[in-house]
């Protein structure tokens, strides 16, 4: 088990090293950025808009759920334990200046995921159940003709399932039954075993179910965790400015040794701020296309809009409340070693009694568990895109179980093992999305043209699809 540990340790090193995934995930996005014009700048506030008011207006498109639902399944997945315990970590050993790269890779990462969001909306197809079905499996297949686009969608779908057990399952479940012991007493096994019902129980409802489920709280959890750290930061408001010069100062220069903090170079805070950057709000891995593929709407543009907030929100509003918390109090200076615990502590300077542990652990665990039921889903797409829906019942069942392991056991190998899973199926869906970003700027440039505030009917929308002879249903 240890060679096996260090052997992942050594190939994900190299994989989220800064020769592989650090310059195509950053080069991705500014890529992307440059050819759809600067577009997560210039259409935010519609994209808001869109995502969170103008509700009715899609209900005769095709789809199986609201693009809210969409984006709140999307947010499931990526709102977890990468913002607590992620986060910290990364601050931990590339210092405060590793925040800074953290919001470079979500601002230039909400361009990749509005364009694998469009992808997953506009190479989407029909599965045997009625049910719409889509993501870097299916449009690096259909998009990219010939063997590379087969190749590339295989080995994202392989990846994927593999990872859904590790990030979307293992070290999920561990995370609930480890704060439900140290805040609430309950033992593990009793975790597990709720979990293995509560899961189970969703899962039986499909990407409907999970829809409706995660609508209803992710917003709530998301609310009382920002809250939460709005309150820590108003208590220490006079240290806020040097916090951020020390980000500014630190991503640049490396940050010297301070209390238990042993210091860090300029690249060990990119390096670990791109990879907890890209760990959390998954933009560039594909992952959140495979919701939006789900979503009723009349336009591809409009669904990828609606994702992009998505990286907004995790990573410039719920991300920066757990970096700037953890900095602002000092906490980042505590040992590597105390990284699970960071969050909590820093917290805890700005909250009354046991309350800063409380709001962390509570958000922990609803964090995690939203994240099991949408990585469910997206584990159940890509084995589907593999062997048919065939795969479907049994893929549940496992992945059910699975739960019930991960909240029992130790998981160090398990985290090695999702970190490398993370970054395998990333590749394939860069390489991907740099093949098909001419596809992705052209027409969205033509919609955005055709209906610039996003608030055309549906019969003028599907009217233009025709004139522009883009065939996506």
């Amino acid at each position: 088990m240890e060679n096996l540990q260090n052997f992942l340790d050594t190939i994900g090193g190299v994989v989220w090293g800064p020769f592989v995934l650090i310059p195509l995930l950053l080069g991705t996005g500014l890529w992307l950025t440059i050819r759809l014009g600067a577009l997560q700048f210039r259409t935010l506030g519609r994209a808001m808009r869109h995502a969170f008011a103008d509700q009715s207006e899609d209900k005769s498109s095709d789809g199986d759920i609201s693009n809210y639902q969409a984006l709140t399944t999307a947010l499931a997945a990526t709102v977890g334990v990468g913002n607590i315990v992620g986060v910290a970590t990364a601050l931990s050993i590339g210092g405060p200046g590793a925040l800074l790269w953290i919001w470079i890779t979500g601002l230039v990462g909400m361009a990749s995921k509005y364009s694998e969001a469009y992808l997953g909306v506009r190479f989407r197809t029909t599965d045997a159940k009625g049910e719409q079905a889509g993501g870097p499996q299916y449009y690096l297949k259909r998009g990219i003709k010939g063997p590379l686009g087969t190749v590339l969608a295989t080995s994202f779908a392989i990846f994927a399932v593999f990872a859904s057990f590790g990030i979307g399952n293992l070290t999920q479940g561990n995370a609930v039954a480890s704060n439900m012991e140290s805040t609430f007493g309950v033992t593990p096994v009793a975790t597990g075993a709720l979990l293995f019902i509560l899961v189970g129980s969703v899962l039986l409802g499909g990407i409907k179910s999970i829809g409706r489920i995660t609508s209803a709280f992710v917003p709530l959890m998301i609310i009382i965790y920002v809250v939460g750290g709005i309150v820590v930061l108003l208590i220490n408001i006079a240290d806020l400015p040097s916090a951020l010069a020390l980000v500014f100062t630190d991503a640049f220069t490396g940050t010297s040794a301070a209390g238990g903090f042993v210091g860090s170079t300029m690249m060990m805070a990119i390096q670990y701020g791109v990879a907890r950057g890209i760990f959390s709000n998954e933009s560039g891995m594909g992952s959140a296309a495979i919701a939006a593929a789900a979503a009723r709407t009349p336009h591809p543009a409009r669904q990828g809009l609606v994702s992009m907030t998505q990286t907004f929100i995790d990573t410039l509003i719920v991300v920066s409340i757990t970096g700037l918390v953890i900095v602002v109090t000092g906490t980042w200076q505590m040992d590597r070693d105390e990284a699970g615990i960071m969050t909590a502590e820093a917290f805890s300077h700005g909250l009354p009694g046991h309350w800063g542990g409380t709001v962390v652990s509570l958000s922990i665990i609803f964090f995690a568990f939203s994240t099991i039921v949408a990585w469910a889903y997206y584990g159940e797409r890509s084995l589907e895109s593999l062997v048919g829906r065939a795969g479907t019942v049994p893929y549940r069942m496992v992945f059910t179980t699975v739960v019930f392991v991960g909240a029992v056991s130790e998981l160090e190998l398990a985290w090695s093992f999702s970190d490398l899973a993370n970054g395998l199926m990333a590749i394939p869906n860069l390489i991907g999305l740099l093949i098909l970003s001419g596809l992705i700027a052209r027409e969205t440039k033509a919609y955005l043209k055709f209906d610039p505030k996003l608030n055309k009917p549906v019969e003028d929308v599907e009217e233009f699809v025709k004139q522009q002879g883009m065939d996506w249903k």
